[in-house]
């Protein structure tokens, strides 16, 4: 198993967490040195909080954690592409990586968004998705197979 998978297993708990809790099931740690910083997991419906993805509120956690804004040397893992609100975040957070399981098919991820405004910004972060994609799609699969 590789680091990207056993951290992208962490989050995919993270996940089912959510799903537990009737949220879409997104889940996301940051780590940085090979330790994990923080975890979250969806919380917009508890929390009547549109703000409140799995990516920010491990950012926050991390942030607070580290006693920084600044996450240089770290890296997140979520079980779905962020969206164009987290990317900004991760991007403002400086992290150095983000790793993602499942592609977002709505076409609202940001691969394409971070192609674009990669060459812009004073800060490079690398994308890699596809983490444990199979187990992070059938999650999300199924979560919304059952509400149909």
């Amino acid at each position: 198993m590789t680091p990207a998978e056993k951290f992208m297993r962490l989050a995919l708990r993270q996940a089912q967490l959510s799903a537990r809790r009737d949220e879409v099931p997104i889940g996301a740690v940051v780590v940085k040195d090979g330790v994990v910083i923080s975890r979250a997991h969806n919380t917009r419906n508890a929390s009547h909080d549109a703000t409140e993805h799995a990516e920010l509120t491990a950012i926050r956690r991390a942030c607070k954690k580290l006693g920084d804004w600044r996450l240089s040397g770290c890296d997140l893992y979520v079980t779905l592409e962020p969206c164009v609100m987290c990317l900004g975040a991760c991007y403002n957070a400086r992290l150095s990586n983000v790793y993602f399981g499942a592609y977002d098919l709505s076409g609202k991820g940001c691969v394409p968004l971070a192609e674009m405004l990669g060459a812009t910004l004073n800060h490079e972060l690398q994308l890699c998705g596809g983490v444990l994609q199979e187990q992070c799609s059938a999650l999300l699969t199924d979560y919304f197979r059952s509400k149909r």
